[in-house]
C-alpha cells in the first residue's frame, strides 16, 4: 500500500491514523465561532481541522427538493439555496483561520466546491484538499483539484467501485499520486447496519492506497471500529455544542466527546499491535507470579526418588516448568528439600 504525505505527516502503511476534526458548516458563520472550533480541535488532538467552500449559487439550485434528514430542521418554505447562503464559510476569513488553525499545531484542510475555492484554498497553502462525496462524480472538479499536485482525500459514499474507479482514473491521469480514499456512509445520522466497514479492506485492496472512513454515524464507535480496520484516516464531525440551530450540529460530537474518540482512537491502534504473538512488557511480572511451576508437595529427604505425589503444581512461576513433571518423577533428590520449595535441576 502506498503512503501519502500530508506536510510532515505520514499517512497509510502502519502510520499512526489521521484525525480529521470536520468542522464543515457548524461555525454558523460566525467567525469567532469558527475560531472556536479550531481551539477545540485542538485541544483533543486532532491532526487537521476541516471546514467547507462553497458559494450558494455554485452549489445548489434554486429548487424545493430537499433531503429528507432536513425534515423538523428546515422550515417548510426556505429553500436550500437559502440554507447555504446562511451556512457560506465567507473567503475573506479563510486567510485568518487557516493561521489561527496553524497557530494551533492543525493543518488547515477545506472541501472546494467549485474552482474559484480551489484557486483560494490552494493559493492559501493548504497541506492536502479534501473532494467530498457529493462531488465523486464531478469528474471536472476532481481533475482540476489533481492538478495542484497535492494530497487529495476523497470520500466515496454512495458510490459503487465502478464510480470509485473513474474517479481514482481521473486523479491518477494527472500524475497526481498522492491520493487517500475515505470510505463514507452519508445520511445524518445513518444507521449501524448501513456501515460496511468492511469496504476498507475492499477499497484498499481494489485500489492500492490509503483508504480512511467518514462517519456520519452516532458516536464513536465507528470509528473505532474502523480503526480497528485499519483506516488511515478518520474524519468526524464536530460542534461546540448538538443544541445549536444549524443542521448538522445534531449529529456532531460535542468537544469533549471528539477529546474522548481522539484518545480511544489512538488507543485502538496501539492496541492493535504487530501480529507477532509473544509475551508483552506488561505481562513479564505475571509471567513468573502467576504461572504455576514444579514445588516439593512435602519435606522430601537427602536421597529420596521422587513420585508423582511429591510434586506440586503451584504458583508462582519460580520452579520447573510444569511441563517437565515426567522428567522430574524418578529423579533422586541429592538434598533434603523443604515442603513448597520451587524445584530445581541441581536438587537432583
Amino acid at each position: 500500500m502506498k503512503t501519502v504525505t500530508i506536510g510532515d505527516r505520514a499517512v497509510g502503511a502502519g502510520a499512526p491514523t489521521y484525525i480529521i476534526a470536520e468542522a464543515g458548516s457548524n461555525h454558523d458563520r460566525n467567525l469567532d465561532q469558527a475560531k472556536r472550533l479550531i481551539d477545540v480541535a485542538a485541544e483533543a488532538g486532532a491532526d487537521a481541522v476541516k471546514f467547507q467552500t462553497f458559494a450558494a449559487d455554485r452549489i445548489v439550485a434554486e429548487t424545493a427538493t430537499r433531503a429528507k434528514y432536513l425534515e423538523g430542521i428546515l422550515p417548510a418554505g426556505k429553500t436550500m439555496s437559502e440554507l447555504f447562503r446562511e451556512l457560506e464559510l465567507p473567503r475573506e476569513w479563510h486567510a485568518e483561520l487557516f493561521e489561527h488553525a496553524t497557530s494551533a499545531g492543525l493543518d488547515f484542510i477545506s472541501t472546494p466546491f467549485d474552482f474559484e475555492a480551489i484557486d483560494l484554498l490552494d493559493d492559501l497553502g493548504v497541506k492536502a484538499f479534501k473532494v467530498a462525496t457529493y462531488e465523486l462524480w464531478h469528474l471536472p472538479l476532481i481533475r482540476e483539484v489533481a492538478s495542484r499536485g497535492k494530497p487529495i482525500i476523497c470520500s466515496t459514499g454512495m458510490a459503487n467501485m465502478a464510480d470509485v474507479q473513474s474517479a481514482v482514473d481521473t486523479v491518477a491521469a494527472t500524475g497526481n499520486e498522492q491520493l487517500v480514499l475515505l470510505h463514507c456512509v452519508v445520511n445524518y445520522p445513518p444507521p449501524f447496519a448501513d456501515l460496511n466497514l468492511r469496504a476498507i479492506e475492499t477499497m484498499r485492496t481494489a485500489f492500492g492506497v490509503p483508504v480512511g472512513y467518514s462517519d456520519h454515524s452516532p458516536g464513536m464507535t465507528a470509528p473505532i471500529v474502523a480503526t480497528a480496520l485499519g483506516a488511515a484516516v478518520i474524519e468526524k464531525h464536530f460542534t461546540i455544542s448538538r443544541d445549536l440551530p444549524g443542521p448538522d450540529h445534531r449529529f456532531a460530537l460535542e468537544p469533549d466527546e471528539l477529546k474522548a474518540m481522539v484518545q480511544a482512537i489512538h488507543d485502538a491502534q496501539a492496541a492493535l499491535g504487530t501480529g507477532i504473538k509473544r509475551m508483552a512488557p506488561a505481562e513479564a511480572d505475571l509471567y513468573v507470579t502467576a504461572r504455576r511451576s514444579l514445588f516439593a508437595s512435602r519435606d522430601i529427604p537427602a536421597g529420596t526418588m521422587l513420585v508423582e505425589g511429591d510434586i506440586a503444581v503451584l504458583r508462582p512461576g519460580t520452579g520447573l516448568e510444569v511441563r517437565d513433571l515426567a522428567k522430574v518423577v524418578g529423579r533422586t533428590a541429592r538434598r533434603p528439600i523443604r515442603r513448597h520449595e520451587p524445584l530445581a535441576w541441581e536438587m537432583f
